[in-house]
């Protein structure tokens, strides 16, 4: 495929070819027109009982500690996490939570992290990303790409929070076009060293980092042409080093408790034992970076979804208008109904993707895309409709959604706009040639042969294209396929298991793909309503769901089935 002219740096757009047997991903295989299941069906159980375990003597000190010491108001009004809350995350060990045991972390899997990650999306956006920019992204590199000398002298201290992290890329002039950048580090004459000159913007933790991880441009000599060209190079850099300073913390819309500074580098001599990864691999060093930490955005933001259809469905539940509880209106009921359909797609593609990491996927970039995508747009839709359930007193201070909706704003933007990753998603993605008589029987629970069949008939009808109008299009439907497929995953699992909450998710699924199929794919496609008989699937599930959603949610269960029944963790099990 020709790269768009206005979707930015050749790198960044760039597709790379595949032989069909290289990838097990699900999502790469779509548009191919294959179904690969292997990484889809079953939904990943990706804990041993032994993590299971250690996971469960965590949930319960961190859930405590987020409801009776962390207070998120508070951080919004002095726009700062309170030092006392700092405190007490570093005690927890929250800084270091990937970090191996042995360099003074808690060693935890993806899963584990997604189900923490979680609970602080649920309380406070502001923490998460003072932890997220930390860990997900801050110090992601030395993890992934650091040596053994690296890796021992940096991770201890940042885990132990001793040291703060920040992930620096993003410039006044360089935004998607990361390949743009114009931070440069020259190689000095013996070799030791680099000189670094410039600037970041707008960096997570930019004004109280010890420790940055640091793009650049250095002039690289080819040793066949003698050509000189610049290159991208990561570098991991200390404030200590000299020349590193900060501005002023950023005056933001909303993650107000959040750390946001520009970084400026002036004359900074970083040794060379610094480069992370190699010599002129830094573009490939944050992309890997941003795709590793996407899932935990998923994570974190089902939490953030949770937790203000709670608010809602309690404000239902005792506000009275015209001689009725409210949540006994039908209007209610649909949109508690969607909300929570949304949230139980964001939390399966989170547990989805981190499952597939822990069992050692390679490629599941394209996935990562559309969770950072799919959750970030259904959160900002929840936390919307969770006002409007709560009319007034929604849009009040107290109950707190306002300031989750001014917090959630950012989240379509950093770590790869929606705009740009939709590109991504298609443009990775196309394959040429399509394949037919595609099947997902034998996988999935008999019961949800109808939602199946919907999936395999649209990714029979995927087509390349190269024009971003079509592009986007293509994600979306590509963003709805993934989605599909990982609520049948994960309801075929708990419909085979028995689970008690087997016949409620059967009934999120199968709304979901039959709205996802008549409501955005089919429009994509020639495809018509009359030709499907059992359309009444369509309004009968929506009116069952919205009454079975909302009788969940009303008294509660929909917040203990999160924390007791198995069937709605899959890392639990």
């Amino acid at each position: 495929l020709e790269k768009p002219a206005a979707v930015g740096s050749d790198a960044a757009t760039k597709v790379e070819k595949k032989a069909a047997a290289e990838s097990k991903s699900f999502a790469v295989n779509m548009f191919k027109g294959q179904i690969a299941t292997a990484q889809v069906f079953p939904f990943p159980k990706a804990l041993n009982d032994e993590q299971e375990q250690f996971l469960r003597e965590l949930v319960g000190p961190v859930s405590k500690f987020f409801e009776e010491v962390n207070d998120p108001a508070k951080n919004d009004s002095l726009e700062k996490v309170e030092d006392h809350t700092m405190e007490g995350l570093k005690e927890m060990g929250a800084f270091g939570l990937q970090v191996p045991a042995d360099l003074g972390g808690l060693g935890l899997s993806n899963t584990q992290y997604a189900r923490l990650v979680e609970i602080v999306g649920a309380h406070d956006l502001g923490v998460g990303i003072t932890l997220g920019a930390h860990q997900s992204i801050g110090f992601k590199g030395i993890l992934l790409f650091g040596n053994k000398a690296q890796k021992e002298k940096y991770l201890p201290k940042l885990a132990s929070g001793e040291h703060i992290a920040a992930f620096c890329l993003t410039e006044p002039a360089s935004g998607s076009d990361a390949a743009s950048i114009k931070t440069t580090a020259v190689l000095s004459p013996c070799g030791k060293f680099y000189t670094m000159n410039g600037s970041k913007i707008w960096i997570s933790n930019g004004g109280i980092a010890e420790i940055f991880t640091v793009f650049a441009k250095t002039p690289m000599k080819d040793p066949k042409t003698g050509e000189t060209t610049d290159k991208i190079t990561a570098f991991i850099v200390e404030r200590s080093f000299g020349g590193v300073t900060s501005g002023p913390p950023e005056k933001k819309m909303g993650i107000k408790a959040s750390n946001t500074a520009e970084v400026y580098f002036d004359d900074v001599r970083v040794p060379a034992d610094c480069v992370l990864g190699e010599v002129g691999g830094g573009f490939k060093v944050a992309m890997n970076i941003l795709n590793n930490g996407r899932f935990g955005m998923a994570a974190a933001l089902s939490g953030t979804m949770k937790s203000v259809i709670i608010k809602a469905v309690d404000h239902a539940a005792n506000r009275t208008q015209f001689g009725n509880k409210i949540h006994t209106y039908g209007a209610i009921q649909e949109k508690i109904a969607r909300m929570t359909m949304l949230q139980y797609v964001t939390e399966s593609m989170a547990y989805m993707i981190s499952g597939n990491m822990d069992s050692g996927a390679a490629e599941f970039q394209i996935e990562a895309a559309i969770s950072k995508i799919f959750a970030s747009e259904a959160a900002w839709t929840v936390a919307d409709e969770s006002i409007q359930v709560m009319g007034g007193m929604g849009f009040m201070k107290d109950p707190g959604v306002e300031r989750v909706m001014r917090d959630l704003r950012i989240f379509r933007i950093f770590e790869g706009t929606n705009d740009i990753l939709r590109l991504f998603v298609a443009l990775n993605g196309f394959q040429a040639g399509l394949s037919t008589g595609l099947t997902l029987q034998g996988s999935i629970h008999p019961e949800l042969a109808q939602s199946g069949d919907l999936v395999c008939e649209l990714m029979e009808r995927f087509d390349p294209s190269d024009e971003q109008f079509v592009l986007k299009r293509v994600a979306d439907c590509a963003i709805d396929l993934y989605a599909m497929v990982v609520v049948l995953s994960r309801a075929s699992r708990s419909l085979g298991q028995g689970h008690p909450s087997a016949q409620h998710e059967k009934m999120l699924c199968d709304t979901w793909c039959v709205e996802s199929f008549f409501a955005r794919l089919s429009s994509s496609f020639s495809v018509s309503a009359a030709s499907y008989p059992w359309l009444s699937l369509y309004n009968s599930g929506v009116l069952t769901n919205t009454k079975l959603a909302f009788s969940i949610s009303m008294d509660g269960c929909l917040e203990k089935r999160a924390r007791l029944h198995p069937s709605l963790r899959a890392c639990w099990r």
